[in-house]
This record gives structure tokens, C-alpha cells and sequence, in this order.
């Protein structure tokens, strides 16, 4: 038998709404309204929209942190869903969290411009990220800090999660405010970066024990223990959620969690909520534009997920969801229920709280 064709009836069933002008001047009541608009209005309202999903149900949400994030004025934003529990368990690139401490001890990043000679930015050590500068001065007297803390933990492997919860008590004694490393330490939010040794925190601890190899230093990761731990965190809890803000590794390494997970646990079945504000397109086939419908054919989003992906720049979506749950999603916030960590041991134990 041939399927019945569809009518108009199965496709005029919601209007679009004409965004109006009016007396909520919140940034959430814009994205409720948003949400019956069209394009990528719709999709950051839907964001917000599945996000609160999230934070009602008993949901571990990790988030994936890649690009310039923090080098383009997103670690506070990062560092209030820490301290808040908008997020259970961070991945990020060693970029944002070296920038992180760059900041967190005081230091600046700089407003500049693409429209710049870059021989003389490299005669006068500043980097450039587009249209933002850092000193490299700066960044090699944390690099070699970095070093001389690695020289001081045990001859053993750590997984990343290990070591970076010990670097952010480290780096709590001398910041001037907190960011990401110190809030997710002083929430004990598990940090994971499994491509820590592609950044100035790998470049640290290299340029540490090349030079100073009477002493001995010969820190390893544990990559796969991050896998372990990961998968242990996505297969033993009630349901999964996602928030991607960029692509890259933390992307693939969190959505891998669900494939890892189900070969040990049938059951599992894929994230249930995603989210993901990128600029990078599905059709060159890289994992940074990756679409979830894509992912669900691997078995890492459920089939019957919540999902949204909003196209557009990291540095206006991200910090219009996190304004508008700070202030429109406070009751769910306080009530919600959550996964507590034991952090600084060999193996990561967490447990769920009531609220």
C-alpha cells in the first residue's frame, strides 16, 4: 500500500509570531519570543528552550568548550555556569584554559584589529587572535610556572581531569578573580582536555622538561582514563545533555562518551538533549559542523532527542543563552537536581543530590 500524501492541515499547524515590542526587557522573554520567529532567531530560542529541558529533569550536561573562547570575553560566562551548576561536566580545548589563567592572574587580553602588520606584532611579542592581542611575555612566564608546578606532582600518570583539578587550587592562591579553572575547582566540576598537550599548557611542561631534564620531570596523561571516566559519567546517569559552544575535540569527545558507553551497557542509546551554536558547515564533512542528525547514524544523540544547532558566531549566541537562564531559569536553577564529584583521586566518583 502507498502512503497517504500529507495535506495542507499536517503542515499549517503553528503560525510564525511577528517579534514585538513591548514591555519585557529581558533577555529571556527576547528569546521566548524569538522562538516563534524563523532562521537562527528561532533556533537560539529553541536553545534556550531545550537547555531549561535540562536543568528541570535529573540531566548530567556537559558542555564543550573550542575556539577563542576565552580569548574573546567568554570566561566569565563559562565560569557563572560553573559556579551556578548550568553544566555538570566541562571539555575544553588547553587554549581557553591557559587564556583562563592568563586572566584569572590578572592579566589582559587587548582590543586590536585585523588590519594590522603582523611582523611587528611579532618583533614586539604581542599574539594576535583576530582583532584581540595577548602578550607573549606574559604567556611564557605562565608557561614556565606551569612547569615548575608539573615538577612537583607525583611520577605518575593523571588524567587530565586529575591534574587540572590540582591546577586550579594551584592557580586559587593567586588569582585576582575567578574564572574557569578556579570555579570548576572550588564547584568540583570535573575539567577534561583530552588534547592538552596541543596548547601553551603542553608547550609549558615540554619546554620544562627539556630544559631542566636533570630534574627528572616526566609527567604523563592518562588520556584513555578520561575516556574511562567519561563514559562512566554519561553510561550511569539518568540522561545526558549537551552544549557545544564551537566544534573541534571536546565536540567529538564528549559525543564519543555514548559509543564508548554502550559497549559496555547496551541500554545506552545517545545524548537526549543537544545543543550547539557553531559557524562551521556540515558539507566539507568535518566534525565541527558535524549536524546531530548525522551523529544519531554513530549512536551518539538518541534517537528521539531535544536537539538544535544555531548557526551563528559563539561570541553573540553564547552569551544571549547563559543572560537569559541567569535570569529567567533561577527557580529551576535552585532545585535542580545534580550530580556531586569526589575530585583529586585517581578515579572520578560521583553521586546524584535531590536539589
Amino acid at each position: 500500500m502507498s502512503k497517504k500524501r500529507p495535506g495542507k492541515e499536517e503542515f499549517f499547524r503553528v503560525p510564525t509570531r511577528p517579534f514585538p515590542i513591548d514591555d519585557d526587557p529581558t533577555v529571556a522573554g527576547m528569546l521566548e519570543k524569538m522562538a516563534q520567529t524563523s532562521f537562527q532567531g528561532r533556533n537560539l530560542g529553541q536553545a534556550y528552550e531545550i537547555w531549561k529541558q535540562m536543568l528541570s529533569g535529573q540531566t548530567t550536561i556537559f558542555m564543550g568548550l573550542a575556539g577563542a573562547m576565552t580569548a574573546g570575553g567568554m570566561r566569565r560566562l563559562v565560569a557563572y555556569l560553573l559556579q551556578n551548576r548550568l553544566i555538570d561536566c566541562l571539555v575544553s580545548t588547553g587554549a581557553n584554559l591557559f587564556h583562563d589563567i592568563y586572566e584569572s592572574w590578572g592579566r589582559c587580553h587587548w582590543m586590536g584589529t585585523p588590519s594590522v602588520d603582523d611582523t611587528i606584532l611579532q618583533d614586539l611579542m604581542i599574539d594576535r587572535i583576530y582583532d584581540t592581542y595577548a602578550d607573549e611575555s606574559e604567556f611564557r612566564k605562565i608557561d614556565e610556572w606551569i612547569g615548575e608546578f608539573a615538577l612537583r606532582l607525583e611520577d605518575r600518570p593523571y588524567s587530565t581531569r586529575e591534574f587540572l583539578y590540582l591546577l586550579g587550587g594551584e592557580v586559587a592562591k593567586n588569582s585576582k578573580e575567578d574564572g574557569i579553572i578556579t570555579s570548576a575547582y572550588k564547584a568540583r566540576v570535573p575539567v577534561y582536555c583530552p588534547a592538552i598537550g596541543d596548547s601553551s599548557i603542553g608547550i609549558g611542561i615540554a619546554t620544562h622538561r627539556y630544559l631542566k631534564k636533570e630534574k627528572g620531570n616526566r609527567l604523563l596523561f592518562d588520556i584513555i582514563q578520561d575516556v574511562i571516566e567519561t563514559a562512566e559519567l554519561a553510561g550511569k546517569s539518568p540522561t545526558t545533555g549537551v552544549v557545544f559552544c564551537g566544534g573541534g575535540t571536546p565536540k567529538n569527545f564528549i559525543n564519543q562518551t555514548e559509543v564508548t558507553a554502550s559497549m559496555v551497557n547496551s541500554r545506552i542509546a545517545g545524548h537526549q538533549h543537544a545543543i550547539q551554536v557553531i559557524t562551521d558547515s556540515p558539507q566539507w564533512g568535518g566534525l565541527s559542523g558535524c549536524t546531530f542528525e548525522e551523529a544519531q547514524s554513530w549512536g551518539k544523540i538518541a534517537k528521539d532527542a531535544q536537539r538544535v544547532t544555531v548557526h551563528c558566531d559563539a561570541t553573540i549566541g553564547f552569551p544571549t543563552l547563559v543572560t537569559a537562564l541567569a535570569h529567567g531559569a533561577k527557580e529551576l536553577i535552585a532545585r535542580r537536581k545534580k550530580p556531586r564529584f569526589e575530585l583529586g583521586q585517581r578515579e572520578l566518583k560521583f553521586s546524584w543530590d535531590a536539589g
